[in-house]
């Protein structure tokens, strides 16, 4: 029985690739277990001599806690406008052939070729004359509506794949439209609420522009914009930034990891049949 042959070329390319991922998550983790004065010392590669954990207690008392906290209300809110309003408007748009749906669904198509910085200025003042500025509903409503082009065609793809036997089974057996979506599409549909799950994740814990034009306080600050406290006239910490980099990144890498084969399936998915 012959053996096969090692792919030396394979293994060098995955060692190359292996060090350009890890290289920057070492330097990153290793600051945040040095003081301020070891890292300028000790260069960015060095190995702590002495390893604290300063850097992340600092950031947590330094009101850290508090954007933390804000993000994690704008990134459920939002994600539960989506899963609220998005599957429903999907299956409408797979099960109906009328014109009205067919129109919602171009509609919300030409929302993904509309970039959020073409109307933060009309959006800052909607926002201000509902008098929603400075407040977390501000940032929130604005986020979900420009998640959700990309979600409708993400979960209108994923249930393109569910075959008309299937309705036509449940419909046979006399079951309503509101039982077919909720005990046939819904269940088959996991990987693509998965995969506008994460995203609208993604989309509201990493928003910026929505925070930076509609929020004022620091009580309504979010990760994004609290990462900028850590710049001063006097330089940067930079071992404090990169622990609040840390923190902030967290969660949503937890969603990720649990979410990922439904993710990967999902997005097999959007080219529907």
């Amino acid at each position: 029985m012959s053996k096969s042959r090692p792919n030396h070329l394979a293994g060098f390319g995955s060692g190359l690739w292996l060090l350009v991922v890890g290289l920057p998550l070492y330097v990153m983790l290793i600051a945040t277990f040095q003081s301020r004065p070891d890292y300028a010392a000790n260069g960015p590669l060095a190995f702590p001599e002495h390893f604290t954990l300063d850097n992340y207690i600092k950031d947590l008392n330094s009101g850290f806690a508090q954007y933390f906290l804000n993000t994690v209300i704008v990134t459920v809110c939002v994600v539960g406008i989506v899963l609220l309003l998005v599957p429903p408007l999907a299956y409408t748009i797979v099960r109906s052939r009328g014109r009205i749906a067919s129109a919602v669904f171009r509609l919300f198509l030409l929302g993904l070729a509309i970039p959020s910085q073409a109307v933060i200025v009309p959006m800052f003042f909607v926002i201000s004359e509902a008098g929603l500025y400075d407040n977390l509903i501000g940032v929130i409503l604005p986020t979900a509506a420009f998640a959700m082009p990309v979600c409708a065609l993400i979960l209108t793809g994923v249930m393109r794949d569910i075959t008309p036997d299937l309705y036509e089974a449940m419909t046979v057996d006399g079951a309503s439209s509101r039982r077919i979506f909720f005990q046939l599409v819904l269940p088959l549909s996991r990987s693509g609420l998965a995969t506008i799950i994460v995203f609208s994740a993604l989309q509201a814990w990493n928003g910026f522009l929505f925070p930076l034009v509609l929020t004022q306080s620091a009580e309504t600050k979010v990760i994004t914009l609290g990462l900028y406290e850590f710049q001063t006239e006097h330089g940067v910490d930079t071992p404090g930034l990169l622990a609040a980099v840390v923190l902030s990144m967290l969660p949503i890498l937890l969603v990720y990891l649990f979410a990922r084969r439904a993710l990967v399936q999902g997005l097999m998915g959007v080219g529907g049949k």
